[in-house]
């Protein structure tokens, strides 16, 4: 606003100034810096005066005008200071914001003049007088503020604003620019600007930029843009791309100021519009544009044309825009550009010139849409949206360029992926990232997912015909496929598989395994196959159900053999059905179930699928002759080579040539069975996640091969199989992984149960089998029966073969293990009694005796019943019965229930016992690892079978179980005595005279085979009285453990007999020394404590003496290397407590 009061004050600051500067007008070297301080004074008057919101009246800005045009007119400009200059023109710049509506025409030539002459270098007389660039940038920005259009709102002391005030000043300024005496200035200027644009001061190269764009976009003659075209186009992309620096990108900022003034030079020189209205091309809308000849074509004529100008020709336009295309191919490199701005200005460059250069510029189609399609995915969610928004609103908008571009993208799109076979050899990776990404932002134009609501259905069904049976896979999938090569993953084995160890600590919960990665063998950064992947899903959500022929064709070709042919195969349809299905293994999304509904023919090849897929686990082995030819391309694919054709005689270097020529290398087959079928699990996966509930009738057939790959050795492929059989269980909604087995047990049972005949034998069908058993845990007691039934049943069929009697027993032994989890480990209150009983100590037997004595002489006189009752009847009520009657009721009372028999056993128990009762014959075999599981389930059985049940078996194989308390692998006569602890624990009676008389002299014989054995061990322990090995993984070790539990449950069970107590006191006494293992001494004072429940003395007698500690009598029992006073403090300790 302007008010006299506040103009009043704006001059009187403004005079105090001017008068003194106008006073040194004249520059010297000694009065410069005052003139300096004045100018530096006035700038700062105008800056508070702008802050303010006043506006400069036109008094004001001539007031304020003349001193600096003093100074300019009486100083040539070789005497004007750098400095002093950059002051004039920030003063000018200020004054021009305000003085642009009311400006004299000739005022405003001589600050347009003067500023382009400082930019340019020029002095008045035509020397180069080169300014420094803050001087160059202030008058760079007093021309920008002499020349950017205004608003009508803008206009000063005029309210409201006059209409189009702007506009008629605008056009004044312009038809000014375009006269023949002015164009001259503003073509040097433009020249000017071109060189500072390069400047390595960051504010001249955008205030530079600013001027370029206003200068193409409004003030040059639209004869005047061709000219000037090709000096543009060639800095700006120089600009662009930063060549003018050392290194590193351009400043985003920068990058978009070039773009956009390329953008406005390129659609001002070559677009559509100018173009056919100078006659360079005709524009066909209807039939008659069509007839018409081009003699009526406006035809450029050389009358009133200026020397300047250049006429816009077909010819001229046909060379312009090769060159056009040279150049904006250069601007590749900027798609990977860090900044926003940058990318957002490339977005808007290719968007625009795609839809106003369509007709002129057809051949920068491909390019700029393939800009657009990178950018489309940018990591940059506003570069992204505005990409794809600017994609999708050309090729939804009718225009002249919508049907063109649609065709260019798809021919874009079957270009980049018949570009792929070519590329992956190379190992460029950054080139197959980019080809790859352009292939899905392609497919992604088609989708509906996000943001974009709507898809293009017609790129869909582009896609649909490239990937259908008319879209020639069978030529480039087979190129894709010799090139698509995998590295087969380490091997790593195991004795039990890893994911079968993860998948057993916890059954109930889904752990949310993911599937491995698969690495490339071209590829060799994540990043490249990521896309890879990305691209096949996108290909496969775009293409829908029109894809699916290519989806069976490569699921066909991976079925054919295990060869690296079938695993590219296999992991392409395995992607492909991914997107058509819209989930991800890698990533573990399984799609929205709710708005996710396949079709009737996708779920139908899922079917068809699985069921196919399920059979490469029945094939006996692979045929590398049928798999090679198998795998072989069609001979269309031997069309890549070069073919020569040589006529007439052949050459003498050729005929004499000694080194044979090299002829072309065909591709040796390879093959990765783990790869195979760990790629075949994911496609089951997939399988599922489409048919998901629907997919149970499928189990029959593919839940063998995931339990199967679950127990293989190789980490990777039992990875692969946790992954599938968690992937099931979400898909098909189970709680988890042991839910769905139990569910469906009779498929899984009924599978293995096949694969265990004549016919067809599968030796890790019983692996498969127990771990099924080991996931579904107590719950399949219930079904237990059928499982022990068909293990006998293929133990009666294959008792000759040692492996599958050794995974048979496995599976009976994990069935007895379910079994004695459910029912508890717990001695029944019988047993306890007995046990109790049976074993009493010494204290207790003397009571007893004593008692005995002091009573031993007393009457047995029975204690007669004196408390009256009343008056009874002596006889029965009613008629006397007869002896027949009498008989009878004897007899119904003889045939009730007794009540000190057993109560009848359970189904579990007779299971249990037929179980025990049909391995006893395995006690014999040949292999240790059968002998030692058939005796870890009849211990296992201790705890389950009642005595009624149990012991007759036992009894009938006593002598082979002591058999294995002889043999000669030490884990089974671990397991013997183990079985023995357990027995004497539950049924001690029953073991008395057993313990004693077999079982004691065994146990001795085995501690002085072990004893002796362990003075030749390398793992032995060295020093004074050691015993036993270092680690407690040795086998003797656990020999040592097994046998002193066994004994501390003999002596807790068994009633002792005291001349073996005294041997037992004397066998395990090196036990308790320092020097022995610490679980060893541990166990050790576990069975002397045992001991001296029922006979201290004993206890205390031995090893007092072997301390020597005690009479010399004794002496013999002594034995100085064993530090055992540590464990004997212990044990007395424990003991008087008692």
């Amino acid at each position: 606003m302007t008010s006299m009061p506040q103009s009043q004050d704006v001059f009187n600051r403004l005079k105090v100034v001017c008068v003194p500067l106008l006073e040194i007008s004249l520059l010297s070297p000694t009065n410069t810096p005052n003139a300096h301080k004045f100018l530096s004074q006035i700038l700062k008057i105008l800056r508070d005066v702008k802050a303010s919101g006043f506006i400069l009246t036109t008094s004001l800005i001539s007031y304020t005008f003349f001193p600096l045009s003093t100074i300019l007119r009486r100083n040539s400009s070789l005497d004007i200071p750098d400095q002093v200059f950059e002051q004039i023109f920030l003063i000018l710049g200020l004054l021009c914001e305000d003085w642009w509506w009311n400006c004299d025409i000739a005022v405003w030539e001589q600050i347009f003049m003067l500023c382009g002459a400082v930019i340019g270098g020029i002095d008045r007389k035509g020397k180069e007088k080169v300014r420094d660039d803050e001087t160059k940038t202030a008058a760079a920005k007093c021309l920008l503020s002499l020349l950017h259009a205004r608003t009508s709102v803008e206009e000063p002391g005029r309210f409201p604003p006059t209409p189009n005030a702007s506009q008629k000043r605008l056009d004044e300024l312009k038809i000014h620019t375009h006269t023949d005496k002015f164009l001259p200035v503003l073509g040097q200027t433009l020249n000017s600007l071109l060189n500072t644009v390069e400047s390595p001061s960051l504010g001249l190269q955008r205030v530079s930029l600013e001027l370029l764009a206003l200068f193409i976009g409004t003030y040059a003659p639209d004869d005047l843009v061709p000219s000037v075209l090709p000096g543009i186009i060639s800095s700006m992309s120089r600009v662009a791309l930063g060549k003018s620096q050392s290194k590193g990108w351009a400043n985003g900022e920068i990058v978009s100021g070039a773009l956009n003034t390329m953008l406005l030079a390129v659609i001002r020189a070559v677009g559509d519009d100018i173009c056919i209205q100078e006659g360079a091309i005709n524009n066909i809308m209807d039939l008659e544009d069509l007839a018409e000849p081009v003699s009526k074509l406006p035809q450029p004529t050389s009358e009133g044309r200026r020397h300047y100008s250049t006429s816009r020709t077909s010819s001229w336009l046909h060379g312009t825009s090769s060159q056009l295309l040279i150049a904006m191919n250069t601007l590749t490199p900027l798609v990977s550009h860090p900044n926003i701005s940058a990318l957002l200005a490339l977005s808007k460059f290719s968007s625009v010139v795609l839809g106003a250069t369509s007709l002129t510029l057809p051949r920068a189609q491909p390019l700029l849409v393939s800009f657009l399609l990178s950018l489309s995915i940018s990591s940059y969610p506003a570069v992204s949206d505005e990409a794809r928004g600017s994609l999708t609103e050309l090729l939804t908008t009718p225009s002249v360029a919508r049907h063109s571009l649609l065709q260019t993208l798809l021919y874009n799109t079957s270009k980049n992926l018949l570009a792929l076979p070519r590329l992956l050899p190379t190992r460029a990776d950054t080139k197959i990232e980019h080809i790859a990404g352009l292939i899905e932002a392609a497919c992604q134009l088609a989708s509906t997912d996000g943001l974009h609501k709507r898809g293009l259905s017609s790129i869909s069904a582009g896609i649909s015909k490239m990937l259908g049976p008319a879209g020639g896979i069978e030529k480039w999938g087979w190129n894709l496929l010799l090139v698509l090569e995998f590295v087969e993953p380490p091997v790593t084995l195991f004795q039990a598989s890893m994911a079968q160890f993860m998948l057993e600590s916890d059954t109930r919960t889904p752990l949310g395994a993911v599937f491995p990665e698969v690495i490339f063998k071209n590829v060799l950064s994540s990043s490249t196959r990521v896309s890879l992947e990305r691209m096949f899903r996108a290909l496969g959500r775009a293409g829908g159900d029109g894809c699916l022929f290519s989806v069976e064709w490569f699921a066909n070709v991976g079925r054919q053999s295990s060869g690296h042919r079938s695993v590219a195969a296999t992991w392409c349809a395995c992607r492909l059905l991914e997107g058509v299905a819209g989930m991800s293994l890698i990533e573990g999304y399984t799609g929205d179930p709710v708005s996710r509904q396949g079709s009737k023919r996708l779920l139908k090849l899922a079917r068809a699928i699985s069921r196919s897929t399920a059979e490469i686990w029945d094939q006996v082995g692979p045929d590398p002759l049928a798999a090679s030819t198998s795998e072989e391309p069609p001979s269309d694919v031997e069309s890549n080579l070069l073919v020569q054709h040589i006529h007439g005689l052949s050459s003498i270097h050729e005929t004499l040539r000694i080194i044979p020529v090299s002829r072309w290398k065909e591709n040796t087959y390879i093959e990765q069975p783990t790869l195979h079928k760990a790629l075949q699990l994911q496609l089951l996966a997939v399988c599922a996640g489409i048919l998901q509930a629907r997919f149970t009738s499928m189990l029959i057939y593919t839940l063998y091969p995931v339990l199967h790959s679950l127990v293989s050795p190789v980490a990777y492929l039992s990875s692969t199989a946790l992954a599938t059989l968690h992937f099931f269980t979400t898909s098909m909604s189970y709680a988890s992984p042991a839910n769905l087995l139990l569910s469906n047990f009779d498929y899984a049972l009924d599978a293995v149960s096949r694969r265990l005949s004549r016919r067809w034998l599968d030796i890790d069908a019983t692996k498969a089998l127990a771990l099924m058993v080991r996931l579904v845990g107590s719950d399949i007691v219930e079904r237990a029966s059928d499982v022990v039934e068909e293990c006998f049943d293929r133990l009666d069929e294959f008792h000759g073969y040692g492996v599958i009697v050794e995974g048979l027993v496995e599976v009976l032994g994990e069935v007895i293990n379910v079994i004695k989890a459910d029912v508890g480990a717990v001695p029944n209150d019988a047993q306890g009694t007995e046990s109790a009983s049976s074993v009493k100590n010494d204290h207790q037997s003397m009571h007893e005796f004593l008692q005995w004595v002091s009573h031993r002489n007393d009457s047995h006189i029975t204690e007669s019943y004196t408390t009256e009752y009343g008056p009874a009847p002596h006889k029965s009520w009613g008629p006397e019965k007869t002896s027949d009657e009498v008989d009878t009721v004897n007899g119904d009372v003889q045939q009730g229930p007794d009540p000190f028999a057993d109560p009848p056993p359970t189904p579990i128990q007779v299971l249990t016992k037929q179980m025990v009762s049909r391995s006893l014959y395995f006690l014999t075999h040949g292999s240790p690892i059968i002998r030692s599981r058939i005796v870890a389930l009849l211990d296992s059985s201790v705890s389950v079978l009642p005595p009624s049940a149990l012991l007759p078996s036992v009894h009938s194989a006593w002598p082979f179980i002591l058999n294995r308390l002889a043999d000669s692998e030490p884990f089974v006569v671990s397991a013997a005595a183990s079985l023995v602890e357990g027995l004497v624990t539950y049924h001690g009676s029953f073991m008395f005279r057993r313990i004693w008389d077999d079982v004691w002299p065994k146990f001795s014989v085995l501690l002085q085979n072990l004893n002796a054995a362990d003075s030749v061990n390398a793992l032995s322990r060295r020093g004074p009285g050691a015993v036993g090995t270092e680690s407690a993984y040795t086998h003797s070790h656990r020999l040592y453990r097994s046998v002193i539990n066994s004994m501390t449950a003999a002596v807790k069970g068994v009633a002792p007999h005291d001349a073996l107590i005294w041997e037992v006191l004397l066998a395990f006494r090196r036990f308790l020394h320092t020097g022995a293992h610490e679980e060893l001494q541990h166990s050790a004072r576990g069975l002397y404590e045992a001991i001296g429940v029922n006979n201290s003395d004993a206890v205390w007698l031995v090893l007092s003496s072997t301390s020597g500690d005690v009479h010399p009598v004794l002496s013999f029992l002594r034995v100085p290397q064993w530090k055992i006073e540590a464990n004997t403090s212990m044990i007395f300790q424990n003991l008087i407590k008692r």
